[in-house]
């Protein structure tokens, strides 16, 4: 039997569709990769008229065949399926069990409609198998098969033009021509007594029906020619499906991949007794049948070697030709679906075919953003690199433009080589983000890159300036701050210059530049301002110094002779005339060219006024370091220290309470003037801020220690004052005030040594050391 030797029960004698029967059969026999290159033929008949014999001889199956020897009976039950074997296209055949059997009584004729109808909706051929002797008869066993035929078609919504085969078996001597017209006869009283619906009441027969006629000699009694007969009519089923062939018009026709699913559903809508509508159920295969499809393909794809490998690379580095290798993935998973679905209903088919490529793009979407990352994260790292070398080479804003743009180029095209043609995704926003990293990146870097050029020049001013500055204020002559102010001018300028000019290579907008240029000038004026402070702390040492060479060399910086010839006044005068040189330099800074009158005031006060006599200095009001004009002369220097005129005001209006109060109890301004003096004087004796130096737990065990004492001593001195109040007034030699300056000068020990001239009665001047 060849290939025809593969027989399967479709239906049982109870209606009830063997599912892994006929999926068995078809993967036995490959019937899933004909596409629509396949026919389907069925056989009607009575019982025990030999349908099963015939078939197995037409198409060599092996259908069970009726054992004359035990008697005429029932021998396939239900619908039996199998391949016809060397027969072009692949044909399969079903045979039908028998009508008019006694097994299921006159009555029970349910099973005979349900099966004729669907033999009709998947069938291609029909072969109608009936006896010789029945043709003509009234009631003839025949006819209530036609009709059974006939009224079933009319359950069909859009029925397909069927071909149907009348074998007319155990043939008589009457010729076949005679026979047929009788046949046709019969044929066409059963369609129109038919009851039809409205709309096709004047339908032809031909419109659904195919008729065609054969006859065949009696299998039992002239079998050599029953089976020449049969040879011929098998040459029918060659090409059946061809144009012209035997076949009918196929429309509605269903992919062999979906012929196990469709004659499951059509068959539970006919055991529902429900009307068939082939188009509809022709795109529900088409439905399930693609879906099944696609999701075979999407899992095959999931589980490709070359998929899994390219997904795990790209976790790791950049893939070259991703892009391309997954367009090929998803190629070759789209052209199996194609090649499958590719006889379904066409617009379920695209339908299916989109949802498909939607699925494959997602489960390829994930590696595509892991590699956009890893391309984002190689380039921004390339640019990093690209950048610091040019940097060498070029300006900052001229190399940031240029690797910047070569950058994003890059990008681009490392977008480019990862892009998937079935897909149409935007990688702007990733090329956004890299933007911003390489924005952020240039701030970074242009930042750390102004501050170096920044500490660079003010590290040039800082050279160029403070060691100048000491020079020319350790030298102390009337030219020293002309000489700064000019030297200050032309070093800022220089720098100014330089900075400028290599701050255009940032391409800054102005006002950032003018305002880094007028930090840079704040700076350097600072350098000078802070040098000239640091000298001034030094003064007192400065001064004695000085003082002390002068008086002890001659002109020629050699030691003093001393021979009792020397003018010691005149050298004294001329060494503390020196000294108050350096402390009038020192006295006050003079960037703005002001002049003033701080050198003259000194001299009056220190030097001339010692020539006076003894008996003026005790005039504090002719004193003039005292004098209102030395105030507003310091004042003039500390650019006003007063509080500015909203806090003025808000300190008269928050203060007026209190103000009010110590009006009217004069008693609180003195407690208060009192205790401040005391406060003041305990802590300058025990040198509070001092001890707290070290910390403060020894701080407070220090001041512990020390604090009754100190209060003793205060008291005892105010004691010793009070009684040297009392006694008559002696006259003594007025003290030097301490004043404020702006540029105020610091003493950096607790005892500086300073010069100062004490005078003995005959009017001579030597030089003693100062007390704090």
């Amino acid at each position: 039997m060849g290939e025809g030797g593969c027989c399967v029960q479709l239906l049982d004698g109870d209606g009830v569709f063997n599912v892994a029967g006929i999926e068995h059969f078809m993967n036995s026999v490959k019937l899933a990769e004909c596409g629509l290159s396949y026919a389907v033929v069925s056989i009607m008949g009575p019982q025990s008229s030999g349908k099963s014999t015939l078939l197995n001889h037409l198409f060599g199956t092996n259908f069970r065949e009726m054992d004359a020897f035990r008697g005429r009976s029932q021998t396939t039950k239900g619908i039996w399926l199998a391949k016809c074997a060397d027969v072009e296209p692949f044909t399969v055949v079903m045979d039908l069990e028998g009508t008019d059997g006694r097994e299921r009584g006159e009555d029970d004729t349910t099973f005979e409609k349900q099966s004729a109808l669907f033999a009709l909706a998947i069938s291609d051929i029909v072969l109608i198998n009936m006896w010789c002797h029945d043709i003509g008869r009234e009631q003839a066993a025949n006819k209530p098969l036609l009709k059974t035929v006939f009224q079933v078609m009319m359950r069909l919504f859009s029925p397909r033009k069927t071909t149907l085969l009348f074998v007319i078996r155990d043939k008589t001597k009457t010729p076949l021509e005679h026979l047929e017209p009788v046949l046709r006869e019969d044929i066409q009283k059963i369609w129109d007594n038919v009851p039809k619906p409205q709309a096709h009441k004047e339908t032809p027969l031909s419109e659904f029906f195919n008729v065609e006629v054969v006859a065949l000699s009696s299998f039992e009694e002239k079998e050599v020619l029953f089976r020449e007969q049969v040879a011929s009519l098998r040459q029918r089923f060659y090409h059946s499906i061809a144009p012209g062939g035997l076949a009918g018009d196929r429309r509605g026709v269903v992919p062999a991949s979906g012929f196990s699913f469709s004659a499951q559903q059509i068959w539970m809508v006919i055991k529902e007794n429900k009307d068939l509508d082939l188009p509809a159920h022709k795109v529900m295969v088409a439905t399930v049948r693609c879906e099944e499809i696609a999701n075979e393909k999407l899992a095959y794809t999931s589980a490709d070697k070359e998929w899994v490998q390219l997904e795990e690379a790209v976790q790791h580095d950049i893939v070259p030709g991703f892009g391309k290798k997954i367009t090929a993935i998803m190629d070759k998973c789209l052209a199996g679906y194609d090649m499958e679905a590719f006889y379904f209903e066409e617009a379920v088919r695209t339908s299916k075919r989109q949802q498909l490529e939607s699925k494959l793009l997602q489960l390829v979407s994930p590696a595509y953003q892991i590699m956009l990352g890893h391309i984002r994260s190689k380039v921004l790292d390339d640019f990093k690199e690209a950048f610091d070398k040019a940097l060498e080479k070029e300006g900052f804003s001229v190399a940031a433009l240029e690797c910047t743009r070569s950058s994003m180029l890059k990008f681009d095209r490392c977008c480019e080589d990862a892009a998937i043609e079935q897909a149409n995704w935007d990688p702007s926003k990733i090329r956004d983000k890299l933007q911003r990293d390489i924005d952020t990146h240039l701030a970074s870097v242009r930042t750390a890159k102004l501050s170096e050029l920044t500490a660079l020049f003010e590290g040039q001013l800082n050279k160029a300036l403070a060691e100048p500055v000491e020079a020319l204020l350790d030298a102390a002559s009337d030219n020293t701050w002309p000489a700064i102010r000019e030297l200050l001018q032309r070093e800022t300028e220089s720098a100014i210059s330089g900075f400028a000019s290599a701050l255009s290579t940032f391409a800054l907008d102005q006002a950032t530049v003018d305002k880094m240029l007028v930090k840079l000038k704040e700076y350097s004026k600072n350098v000078v301002e802070s040098k000239a402070r640091e000298e001034a702390g030094r003064v007192l040492i400065r001064m004695k110094d000085r003082f002390s060479t002068l008086f002890s060399r001659d002109a020629d910086s050699m030691p003093r002779v001393w021979t009792g010839k020397e003018d010691i006044k005149a050298i004294t005068k001329s060494a503390r005339s020196a000294s108050l040189k350096l402390l009038s330099v020192m006295a006050a800074i003079r960037l703005d060219e002001e002049t003033d009158k701080i050198e003259e005031t000194l001299l009056l006060a220190l030097v001339d006024a010692s020539n006076n006599g003894t008996k003026n200095r005790s005039i504090q009001s002719l004193d003039p370091l005292a004098s209102s004009s030395w105030q507003e002369e310091a004042n003039k220097r500390n650019n006003s220290m007063l509080p500015p005129p909203w806090a003025i005001a808000a300190i008269l209006v928050l203060g007026f309470n209190e103000f009010m109060t110590l009006l009217r109890n004069p008693l609180y301004l003195g407690v208060m003037f009192v205790v401040f003096l005391v406060g003041k004087a305990i802590w300058v004796q025990l040198n509070i801020s001092g001890e707290f130096q070290n910390g403060a737990l020894p701080g407070l065990l220090s001041l512990s220690t020390k604090f009754l004492p100190t209060v003793m001593n205060i008291l005892k001195r105010l004691a010793e004052e009070g009684q040297q109040a009392a006694a008559p007034p002696s006259q003594s030699k007025p003290k030097l005030d301490s004043k404020v300056f702006r540029n105020s000068v610091h003493s950096n020990s607790t005892s500086d040594p300073s010069s100062n001239i004490s005078s003995t009665e005959d009017g001579d001047e030597y030089p003693s050391p100062l007390r704090k």
